[in-house]
């Protein structure tokens, strides 16, 4: 009405009135009345904003990625920033210009500069594993940035969502890393295949080497028992060998003996000898022992006679002794 306005700004607000090009009143959170035909309203944010971005670069290895984050700031200094750019307001609070948005564009710019020579420095593969070290090397940078201190701001936080690479590359890089993925599994599985005939050699190896020490043990056996049986025919030829020993000095002196006793004999006729013997000879034999010299001294004699009744008492006596040795054999 007539000219006079009346503003009130929250705290987060940063107000300024200008009239004839000097700042006549200036503060966050201020409220007043102002002419506006010779006044000029100046309205900063003071709270912090957030500022998405997509940036679309190109790696070391010429391949397109796309970097996809959010850019936190919040004003530091006022007086700067209006000096550089037109936040100033119309009755409505309405900024008079889009130097506001210009502000965002300003920051992105900076950062989609420092990202890029980030990117050119890596390739595709070492771009998508690195989104921790892109965020440090460029908010370090953006930190320090003169642009960014010119316009009176500071960066509070950068955040990288997302690195992707274009479809077709994603699906080489991904079929390269399924392709590795399944050759690691059949290594694995190799390993775990050769873990197990490993493991089932060494199981047929003791196998192996339990046989051999039993057959080890069976042949010690044996052997400690052929030693023995060895021992025992060792003792046993000995025995016999001392027996036959006896044996034999046992004949020996019978033989001696016996010779010793036969010594004054040899020179004694056998007839005498049996007639010195204690049951004498009977008739038949006497007759036998004459016949026995006649029969040596045949080519003494001429003719020799034998009676009848001689003949007849010799074949008497001699049916009589087989009868006897014929009931001797009989069973009784």
């Amino acid at each position: 009405m007539f000219g006079i306005s009346y503003v009130k700004a929250p705290p987060s607000t940063h107000v300024m009135l200008f009239r004839k090009g000097k700042a006549v009143c200036e503060g966050a959170g201020l409220s007043f009345f102002y002419f506006s035909p010779n006044s000029t309203l100046v309205q900063i944010p003071l709270a912090s904003t957030d500022v998405p971005f997509v940036f679309n670069e190109v790696t070391a290895d010429f391949q397109d990625a796309t970097i996809q984050g959010e850019l936190t700031f919040r004003v530091t200094s006022p007086a700067k920033l209006a000096s550089l750019l037109d936040f100033s307001v119309d009755a409505w609070g309405r900024y008079r210009s889009d130097d506001a948005l210009k502000l965002h564009d300003r920051l992105i710019h900076t950062t989609q500069t420092l990202a890029r020579a980030f990117t050119l420095k890596k390739s595709l593969r070492e771009l998508l594993t690195s989104s921790d070290e892109l965020v440090a090397q460029v908010f370090a940078q953006l930190s320090d940035s003169p642009a960014v201190a010119m316009l009176g701001v500071e960066v509070m936080t950068l955040s990288v969502l997302s690195i992707k690479a274009t479809p077709e590359m994603a699906k080489a890089l991904q079929a390269e890393a399924r392709e590795q993925l399944l050759l690691e599994a059949d290594e694995a599985i190799y390993a775990r295949r050769n873990t197990a005939v490993e493991l089932e050699r060494q199981i047929k190896e003791n196998e192996l080497n339990t046989e051999i020490a039993v057959e080890q043990k069976q042949r010690q056996v044996r052997e400690t028992k052929l030693q023995a049986d060895i021992a025992i025919e060792q003792e046993r030829a000995s025995l016999v060998d001392r027996k036959i020993e006896n044996e034999r000095k046992e004949s020996q002196s019978k033989a001696d003996a016996l010779k010793a006793m036969l010594e004054p004999l040899k020179d004694v006729d056998w007839r005498t000898l049996l007639a010195a013997s204690p049951g004498g000879l009977d008739a038949n034999q006497l007759i036998a022992m004459a016949f026995r010299d006649l029969a040596d001294n045949a080519e003494k004699l001429g003719n020799v006679n034998i009676s009848p009744d001689l003949l007849t008492t010799l074949l008497a006596s001699q049916d009589n002794s087989d009868d006897g040795q014929r009931r001797k054999r009989q069973p009784r």
